[in-house]
């Protein structure tokens, strides 16, 4: 592994000494888009899993889970300042920019890494703790310091730091990990390849300017849409397994089939279109549907589970009167 004393002083690109960071340049650090991403599947992690939680509680462990999905946004932009400096998507990011610098992101990034875990898992319960810290670990380590700079299998692997949080919302209301939690970690496990991997067809020439063997610049743009659509096919049947297992009923099982068809659509199309501006923006919109995709499919299992509840509520009170 890199030596993490030599890869901060290759980081150390012009940049004022004390930093001249505002709130919004740290709040950029933590990677909002992703956290809203990583707030919202552990919610559906909490509403699916079997028992109450205190609303205080809940929403205690959404802030400490969010926290620390910012906390490993800041310390990987910490660690990659360096290519994201030489990269058109990131450099204008808080560190290559110069408007923060290394040291103070590798300070807040380990601050809130702390902060949430602990918070998490005293105020919560140690099991979600324990996964949040693994989480983190696992995004910083050993994607971040490992796998991203030496195998186009990066995001394979590395997926699972993302695939983390509603294991860890079901987590913070039973104590324990169920299989609910486990499918709902396979469906963005599954999803992650194909959803990145149409970003970097498109930013290929960014990854190869700075090494990283993204499988665009590894195996070439053709193997990589083959990729592409065969997790799209693995993936289609993955996200049924809630309706398989019984923890998600027919709204969930029309609406993520309809999801399904159109994600096939997309990346066979990208499949199709090999060169050209038509390809390019095959990509782009595959990497645009893609998040839609996941936020649908969390999205109605999450209407479809306030909907039992406030059935639930309806014939509870009916029978009461």
């Amino acid at each position: 592994m890199t030596d993490i004393g030599l890869n901060i002083s290759a980081k150390s690109v012009s940049q004022p000494i004390g930093g001249m960071g505002t709130v919004g340049d740290y709040f950029a650090l933590l990677k909002p888009r992703v956290m809203s991403l990583v707030i919202f599947t552990a919610l559906v992690g909490m509403v699916v899993a079997p028992g109450d939680i205190h609303p205080v509680i809940a929403l205690t462990a959404l802030l400490a889970i969010a926290v620390g999905a910012g906390a490993s946004g800041a310390l990987n932009m910490w660690y990659d300042a360096d290519i994201d400096a030489k990269m058109q998507r990131t450099a204008k990011r808080p560190i290559p920019s110069g408007r923060i610098t290394p040291d103070e992101a590798l300070v807040f990034g380990v601050t809130l890494s702390l902060g949430s875990v602990f918070v998490l898992g005293l105020l919560v319960n140690w099991v979600a703790g324990a996964l949040l810290a693994l989480t983190i670990g696992f995004y910083l380590f050993v994607y971040t310091m490992w796998l991203k700079r030496r195998t186009p299998q990066n995001i394979v692997i590395g997926g699972a730091a993302g695939a983390f949080p509603p294991v860890i919302g079901w987590a913070a209301v039973t104590g324990d990990v169920g299989f609910q939690g486990i499918v709902l970690f396979l469906i963005i496990f599954m999803w992650t390849p194909p959803h990145f991997w149409a970003l970097a067809l498109y930013r290929a020439r960014d990854y190869e300017r700075v090494g990283v063997p993204m499988l665009p610049v590894v195996a070439g743009p053709d193997a990589t849409r083959r990729q592409i659509l065969w997790y799209a096919i693995a993936l289609v049947p993955v996200t049924l397994l809630p309706c398989v297992l019984g923890f998600a009923g027919v709204l969930y099982g029309v609406v993520t089939g309809a999801l399904g068809v159109g994600l096939l659509v997309s990346c066979t199309r990208v499949f199709r279109l090999r060169t050209g501006q038509k390809a390019e923006r095959a990509a782009r919109q595959l990497f645009a549907f893609s998040i839609l995709y996941l936020f649908l499919i969390f999205a109605v299992l999450l209407a479809e589970q306030g909907l039992g509840i406030m059935a639930d509520w309806h014939w509870s009170g009916m029978w009461s009167v």
